[in-house]
Order: C-alpha cells, then sequence, then structure tokens
C-alpha cells in the first residue's frame, strides 16, 4: 500500500503535467461535431488504404481527418461519438441508376422480356396510379429502404420529381434527380415540351440545393424523337446540370433504332449532339467497341445494373470493356420493380459474380474492384468524384458502419471481401450523409418507419385493385 500511495500521486501529476503542456503547446483537442470510432476503416482513396481500429473525425459536412483511434481521440473532442468497434467504416454506396418511386410496384409482372413488362404492366400501372402522392409515398419507401442498407446517394429518374427531392431532402439523402421527358403522355405531363417546361422549373428550383442536384431525364432514344432529344441537351447545358438516360438496354432497342436510323442507339445520340455535356446511360448492356469510344471521349458515365439485367434476361454488359476504354463506370439497382431491391451490397456481390462467370476467370472481377464500382466509381460516374465516394479529409462526411459480429460474418480475414461476398444491406449499422446522422445503432433519425410502412402498404392496395 505504501508504494501504490506514493505511485498514485505521481502519475496524476504525469497526466496533468500532459494536459497542461498539451494546451500550451497548443495541442488541446480541436472540438468536431462527430467522430466515428473503434472500427476497421475502409477508405477507398487512392491508396485504399484499410486502418483497423481506426476513426474519422467530422465537423459539420465535412471530412477532417481519418487516423487510427488512438490519434483521432488525442487530437480531436467529438460532440457527438459512433462506436464503430466490431464494425467496418466505409464511404456510403452510391446508386447510379434507379426509379425509387417505383418501390410500389415491386414485384409486379415478375418473369417477363423488358417490353412485355414495361408494356402490359408498368406502363398501364403507372398510367392509373401515379400522383404527387404515390411519389411521395414511394420514394419514403425507397429513402428509407437506402438508409437502412448503407445508400447514401442515388441517382432517380421519373415524375414529380420535385416530389422526390422534397422527400430526399426530408430523408437527409444526397440524390441527383432527373425529371423525364417521353414522347407519350404521362402522369406529369402531357407532351414531350410540358416535360421540358417542368425539368427546367424544377432544375430552376433545386439547382443551389446541398443535397439535391436537379438533372432532365429523357426516358430513351427509342421513347424520343431525335428533335425532344436535342432540346433535352440544350436544357441540360443551359443549367449545366446532368442528362440521364436508358442506354442500350436491349437487343430490341438495338433493333429498333438501326431500323429507324441505322445506327446505334449510342452513335445516334452523338450524330444529335446529345453527349456534349454531362451525362450518365444507364444499363449500356449492347453498346459496340465504337460506342466505347464515343461514350469514353465524350465523358459519359455509365451505370451497370446485374440483377436487373439478369432478371429481365436484357444480356451481359460488358463492363470490363468499358472500364479499359476509360469510360466512368458505377454501380445501379435499377428500380425495385425491376430488381426487386435497393440494396447496393447485393449489387456489389452480383456484378462480383457475373463477370466471373461470363469471363470464365474468377479474377476477372475481385471483390476490391466490385467495392470500387459502389464507392468511388459511382462519385466519377455522376462528376462528383472529388466530393464523395472515398473517405478523404476535406470531402463531404458520407459514411456507413457494417457490423461484422454475426455468425454470417465471423470470421473475417479481409475487410473488403467481407464487405461485397458476404454483407447484406440489412448489416448497415449507421449512415451519415454530410455529417448528419440518418441511422444509428438501426435506428432511423429523420423517417418514421411505421408511418413509411403503413402508407406505402395502404398505397400497394391501391396498386393491386388496379391492376385486377
Amino acid at each position: 500500500m505504501r508504494s501504490l500511495r506514493i505511485l498514485l500521486p505521481a502519475t496524476v501529476l504525469i497526466v496533468t503535467t500532459a494536459a497542461l503542456l498539451a494546451v500550451t503547446r497548443g495541442q488541446a483537442r480541436t472540438p468536431v461535431t462527430l467522430v466515428v470510432t473503434g472500427g476497421t476503416v475502409v477508405t477507398e482513396d487512392a491508396m485504399r488504404r484499410v486502418i483497423p481500429n481506426g476513426a474519422v473525425a467530422i465537423n459539420r459536412d465535412v471530412i477532417v481527418a481519418i487516423d487510427t483511434a488512438e490519434n483521432i481521440a488525442a487530437k480531436f473532442d467529438g460532440a457527438e461519438t459512433i462506436d464503430a468497434r466490431g464494425q467496418v467504416v466505409l464511404p456510403g454506396l452510391i446508386n447510379t441508376h434507379t426509379h425509387a418511386a417505383m418501390t410500389l410496384f415491386r414485384g409486379l409482372g415478375s418473369d417477363l422480356a423488358l417490353m412485355d413488362w414495361l408494356n402490359q404492366y408498368i406502363f398501364p400501372a403507372e398510367k392509373k396510379n401515379v400522383s404527387p402522392d404515390f411519389v411521395r409515398v414511394g420514394t419514403r419507401l425507397a429513402a428509407l429502404e437506402m438508409i437502412e442498407s448503407g445508400t447514401t446517394t442515388f441517382t432517380d429518374m421519373y415524375y414529380f420529381e420535385d416530389d422526390v427531392a422534397e422527400v430526399t431532402r426530408e430523408a437527409g439523402l444526397r440524390g441527383v434527380l432527373g425529371e423525364s421527358v417521353i414522347k407519350f403522355p404521362v402522369a406529369d405531363a402531357a407532351t414531350p415540351e410540358e416535360g421540358l417546361a417542368r425539368a427546367e422549373a424544377f432544375i430552376q428550383k433545386w439547382k443551389a440545393d446541398a443535397l439535391v442536384t436537379p438533372a432532365v431525364a429523357p426516358h430513351a432514344p427509342y421513347t424520343l424523337e431525335p428533335e425532344t432529344l436535342k432540346a433535352v441537351r440544350a436544357l441540360a447545358n443551359k443549367y449545366d446540370v446532368p442528362m440521364l438516360i436508358h442506354l442500350s438496354e436491349t437487343q430490341d432497342e438495338q433493333k429498333q433504332i438501326d431500323a429507324r436510323f441505322h445506327m446505334t442507339p449510342t452513335a445516334l445520340l452523338e450524330s444529335l449532339g446529345v453527349w456534349t455535356g454531362k451525362s450518365v446511360g444507364a444499363h449500356g448492356v449492347w453498346v459496340d467497341d465504337k460506342d466505347m469510344a464515343i461514350l469514353a471521349k465524350r465523358g459519359v458515365g455509365l451505370s451497370h445494373n446485374p440483377e436487373s439485367n439478369m432478371k429481365l434476361a436484357s444480356g451481359t454488359a460488358q463492363i470490363l470493356k468499358w472500364i479499359k476504354a476509360g469510360i466512368h463506370t458505377g454501380l445501379g439497382t435499377d428500380g425495385a420493380a425491376s430488381n426487386n431491391d435497393m440494396d447496393m451490397f447485393e449489387a456489389m456481390r452480383q456484378a462480383a459474380f457475373l463477370h466471373k462467370l461470363a469471363n470464365m476467370d474468377p479474377r476477372a472481377m475481385p471483390a476490391s474492384q466490385a467495392l470500387d464500382l459502389a464507392t468511388r466509381g459511382g462519385a466519377d460516374v455522376l462528376g462528383m468524384g472529388t466530393k464523395i465516394g472515398s473517405l478523404e479529409v476535406g470531402k463531404q462526411a458520407d459514411i456507413i458502419t457494417v457490423s461484422m459480429d454475426g455468425a454470417r460474418q465471423t470470421p473475417m480475414f479481409d475487410a473488403v471481401s467481407q464487405l461485397v461476398y458476404v454483407t447484406r444491406g440489412d448489416d448497415v449499422r449507421n449512415t451519415v450523409v454530410a455529417g448528419k446522422v440518418l441511422m444509428k445503432d438501426r435506428q432511423v433519425t429523420t423517417l418514421r418507419r411505421a408511418d413509411v410502412l403503413r402508407d406505402a402498404r395502404a398505397m400497394a392496395e391501391r396498386v393491386r385493385s388496379s391492376v385486377k
């Protein structure tokens, strides 16, 4: 006891002196708004760093430091802390193509080819059901699903996109949201001209928003006339916003465009000047080598949607060729009506498996590449690579944590492999966008889960009645 009494004051004196020295040397801990600490940090930066027992310090909406948990604790004092022990910390996932409100058509008309599915089920169901209320309810359901499964940024193409934007802000997600333009009458526009006018008003309203990037979304080359496609490009360039379009999804599309214009959809859009600005093409299953050269030259980003393409038997996109050609490539879920979920972990796993099988080579798409597609690759597709897609100082604080405590996640030898080949969306524990915690320990903070599900079920009954 005598020695203990001697040591205790000395220990206290040492700690106090160290603290005083830190203050006098300007080393007092810097206050920040949030610290995520104790997990295995997968940065997805240029060095693809993996930091065991790492931490991320966030101030307001920006990442200010990434280091070991010990070093972050020594330098920063978080007003809020997320304990990520037993978890992997990584950038939020980026869904480069979906139709959020179509969650309300989940499972409608399964096991059909694309054109049959659209013409027999989706277009008729949309005609009877789509309204601002439908879009809000469906988007809110999609937002809940995305928050719970680790998607922090999504790219949307649909109708009443202003309502999509309002729900996106309410949920706290980041969205690149495209108001659709199509040649036949739809829920929010009787003509393409009316669709263009609605798109312009939408862009004007949301152009300066921190989370919502407005866009214009011509449906596809086969559902629009050349003059409308030119007008869409002019509108997007006028406001320097992205243009989102379905591209070469099926062989039927290729045949339709070839029969009418004697060229591929990509070549047609090139001849019309449609690629001369920010552009994202979805699917690209049937683009050929000449198409790829055009897309790479024009800086067009492509969204690979493996689950939807497989379910609709549209074909296998040659994304390894896209990447080799220099095309920015990301992953998408497509709408839940044709997928049938919005789980980007599933999209990663299916992409990796599909391309291993298609190339008869287990090395064709390693786990690291699949994760790249869902994070930094998606950011590049959207022209947001300097802002999101990796955990780096100065980037937006879009972060998720994934639990590795369950039986299915045990053991873990390689964090990246575990994320791609084992993890599911419901393994996500925390979701943060722009420094705001949208879900903490599986509890969504920005949406009332029970209300979202109640409203979605009620709306689904209306859909069910309408398609009998």
